[in-house]
């Protein structure tokens, strides 16, 4: 089996989910299974022979995961399925992008779905990949839970995904990673790795209704609102996905640890820590990784502003931690996302502009104390979070996050090379929002594959 995963070109880094995957996948069935990573540019007729010279005469069996929205590899997946090969479609919204968009039927401008593209969806945990693999050639795999596929009458048939068992979690390889090649698959060293901790994120257990603005480019209805119920951030796709399912236990993310790859230096390799909460645990958790004699170069946390700020005394141990035992700690990514607080409101962040600025005030302050442990800065390797166009922006409030970003010079360490435009996913809250303004409005936004483009409204719908 192979598993293709989307690739920003010049990275060395692995995701988890790929990776997981097809650790379970090597470990647990009869399958060998690798990862190929594949950026937008990749020539697609290099990796079609790449991955016939590796599955020789046997019948193609390929995952894909992390997409990204990626409809070339929405249109590579169709094109392997056609020509015979076994298609599955996994990882966030695997699901809902599978079964289309909400009221397609009613609706024939929405998302479509990828039901013709893949031969099969899975949701939900990794390893129910071992019970469909095992029953492929039989007519068992109709049970596997998780698992959506079309029946015989044209409807698609969904099964119940199985709980989480950490047993599956405690270890992960990270040498089954290549690229595309003249040549054919070329090993990809992972310079960067993950290992989880949280599954969800703990913001999108708040289930509220929230009221978001219409856009600006509305005038005639400034003021009005569109009441959406969310899960955690507006925009996040991934929270309505997986909500928040609470921590694993110690031992197991020490045991993910433990088999990350190691440096000349015989440190483990950076890792990102998946968790949006991790201060309050961080300490136990570099004291337990000392005990086993496990040596670290790095760790890299994404968190909330808030978040960041409520763990400022548990950092500081785990900073004083870091300097006694040679590593660093990164703050790789603060989702800021605006510096308006209108905008802050509609994006469902739960906090605002002051917040980001004491939290950005924390940042640099902890580098005046703790120089060789603590990054936080762009040019140490973070990106922060910046949300910039969405449909809120006024030529006020533009003008305001303008004099916010000099005056406090965010352009200096804090803001991203560029602001990633505001991308809503067809199973997001915001996706609610839109499709009620269509409704109201008797217009339809464009769809760019699973993405809803609220930029561009086109036509009456009738």
């Amino acid at each position: 089996m192979a598993i293709i995963a989307s690739y920003f070109a010049g990275e060395t880094y692995g995701l988890l989910g790929p990776q997981l995957a097809a650790t379970l996948i090597a470990e647990h069935t009869p399958y060998a299974c690798i990862v190929a990573a594949v950026t937008r540019d990749d020539d697609k007729d290099l990796l079609k022979q790449a991955l016939s010279d590796y599955f020789g005469t046997q019948r193609p069996v390929i995952g894909f995961s992390t997409l990204s929205g990626r409809e070339d590899l929405f249109d590579f997946a169709q094109e392997m399925r056609d020509a015979g090969a076994v298609t599955l479609l996994a990882g966030p919204q695997a699901n809902a992008d599978f079964l289309g968009e909400v009221d397609r039927r009613n609706h024939p401008h929405r998302f479509r779905g990828l039901s013709k593209n893949f031969t099969f969806a899975l949701h939900g945990p990794g390893e129910q990949a071992v019970f469909l693999l095992g029953n492929l050639d039989g007519t068992g795999w109709q049970n596997t839970p998780g698992l959506l596929y079309v029946g015989k009458d044209g409807d698609i048939i969904r099964n119940r995904e199985k709980t989480w068992e950490e047993d599956f979690l405690k270890r992960v390889r990270w040498d089954n990673l290549y690229r595309i090649g003249k040549e054919g698959l070329v090993p990809l060293n992972v310079g960067t790795a993950q290992v989880l901790q949280h599954i969800g994120c703990p913001h999108a257990g708040r289930e509220q209704w929230v009221d978001i603005d219409y856009p600006v480019c509305m005038p005639d209805r400034r003021g009005q609102k569109i009441r959406v119920f969310l899960r955690g951030c507006s925009f996040c796709d991934v929270a309505v996905d997986k909500g928040f399912h609470g921590a694993l236990s110690l031992e197991t993310v020490v045991s993910q640890i433990q088999s990350l790859p190691e440096s000349a230096e015989g440190r483990k390799i950076p890792f990102e820590l998946i968790n949006e909460n991790p201060l309050p645990g961080l300490p136990r958790l570099l004291t337990t990784v000392a005990q086993r004699g496990i040596r670290l170069s790095q760790i890299n946390l994404i968190l909330r502003a808030d978040w960041f700020l409520s763990g400022e005394k548990y950092l500081r141990e785990a900073l004083g931690f870091a300097k006694h035992a040679g590593f660093r700690i990164l703050l790789s990514s603060v989702g800021f996302e605006s510096f308006d607080n209108d905008i802050l409101r509609n994006l469902n962040k739960g906090l605002n502009v002051e917040t980001n600025l004491r939290a950005v005030r924390l940042m640099r302050r902890l580098k005046e104390e703790f120089p060789l442990q603590w990054r936080y800065a762009r040019e140490e390797g973070a990106v922060h979070g910046f949300i910039h166009p969405t449909p809120w922006d006024t030529k006020e409030s533009m003008a305001d996050v303008r004099k916010t970003l000099y005056l406090y010079a965010l352009p200096n360490d804090i803001l991203p090379a560029h602001s990633t435009p505001l991308i809503i996913h067809h199973a997001s809250g915001l996706a609610d929002w839109a499709r009620e303004i269509e409704r109201r409005e008797g217009f339809r936004f464009n769809r760019y594959g699973s993405v809803i483009g609220w930029w561009r409204p086109e036509g009456k719908t009738g």
